[in-house]
């Protein structure tokens, strides 16, 4: 990553600001960063460096990225404009499909992991930086911007049913918690010695995406490299952006982060995934071989089903538009609460 850099940036609304705490709590207040925050990097299947920026939005603006080499086009981060899912989830443009950016999981997991629910994303190339392979830098970049609380709820839903799909041996489902927030289960089952058979739970929460999660680095195995190259996908893979496993062993020098970092990424991505519901989800994930095309085809699904899912209640904290109109971002960096 090269030359990150915090600074201030010309903005228009005003920000209103609360004591609320980073909670799991059926309803929960909304956030964005305090500061915006620039930085670069090469894309994992672009191999073309890329300069990105982040920027504070109003509560309601959800999250959004921006072509800037492409006339500004917006994209909102949601299921319903995944388009790709062929080893990283690539959004679109409704209005204008060929206006696409890849690789966003990543970053979209440090932000779900961080409650980060109103931001503007800007991109100067067809998918996000890569960084190291993981989200660790992402988180890194966002606790470094800090985070304002937006007095106003994030939308959140619980789930009141079993929803499921499946792909010959793989399978994900969400299912109805007693916790208030997203719990995840997970398994991955790889031929390759080296991975073999693994399982991780967890519940999200900012404490838990950072200490076990966000440092787990994507991986792929050598023999799949040449393919991946003749599909035009992987240009700017590395030993120093992917795990690459050959049979039992790991090529990496200094070899993995932790125990278990495999389905522990695949939990990342997860994370990544189920965050273009554009809500909170209150429930439970299970996965077994489950990746991007399988955790989009379940938010379809889930969403398609409104017996399924139903919205948590307004809290007594939240503000009407009306309220916002006078929304006007500080011109000094904020510290967090």
């Amino acid at each position: 990553m090269d030359q990150i850099q915090t600074k201030s940036l010309p903005l228009t609304a005003r920000t209103i600001y609360s004591s609320f705490p980073l909670i799991q709590s059926p309803v929960a207040p909304a956030h964005t960063i305090s500061t915006p925050i620039s930085f670069s990097g090469v894309g994992l299947h672009s191999g073309k460096y890329i300069n990105l920026k982040l920027l504070p939005a109003p509560a309601g603006t959800g999250i959004i990225f921006r072509r800037t080499d492409l006339n500004n086009h917006p994209i909102q981060a949601h299921y319903n404009n995944v388009v790709d899912t062929t080893l990283s989830t690539v959004i679109a443009c409704p209005n204008n499909p060929s206006i696409k950016i890849a690789t966003i999981e990543h970053l979209m997991a440090a932000l779900s992991g961080n409650q980060i629910d109103n931001i503007i994303v800007e991109c100067d190339g067809p998918e996000l930086p890569v960084l190291d392979g993981s989200s660790s830098q992402f988180n890194e970049l966002i606790e470094q911007a800090g985070r304002q609380t937006l007095l106003a709820v994030i939308p959140s839903i619980k789930i009141l049913k079993t929803v499921r799909v499946e792909h010959k041996d793989a399978f994900a489902e969400l299912n109805p918690s007693l916790y208030n927030g997203l719990s995840l289960n997970l398994s991955i089952d790889f031929p390759a010695a080296a991975i073999g058979k693994q399982i991780f739970k967890m519940q999200l929460t900012p404490e838990n995406f950072k200490t076990k999660l966000a440092h787990c680095r994507t991986f792929v195995l050598k023999s799949e490299i040449d393919i991946l190259h003749k599909m035009g996908l992987a240009k700017g893979g590395s030993l120093e952006n992917a795990i690459v496993v050959e049979n039992d062993t790991i090529l990496n020098p200094n070899g993995l982060r932790c125990e278990n970092e495999f389905v522990k990424h695949k939990m990342l991505d997860a994370i990544g995934d189920l965050s273009l519901a554009n809500v909170r989800i209150h429930g439970e994930f299970i996965g077994h071989k489950s990746g991007h095309s399988l955790n989009n085809l379940l938010l379809r699904k889930l969403m398609a089903d409104k017996k399924a899912w139903c919205y948590l209640p307004s809290s007594a904290r939240s503000i009407t538009p009306e309220q916002l109109v006078n929304f006007s971002y500080p011109t000094h960096q904020i510290q967090e609460a």
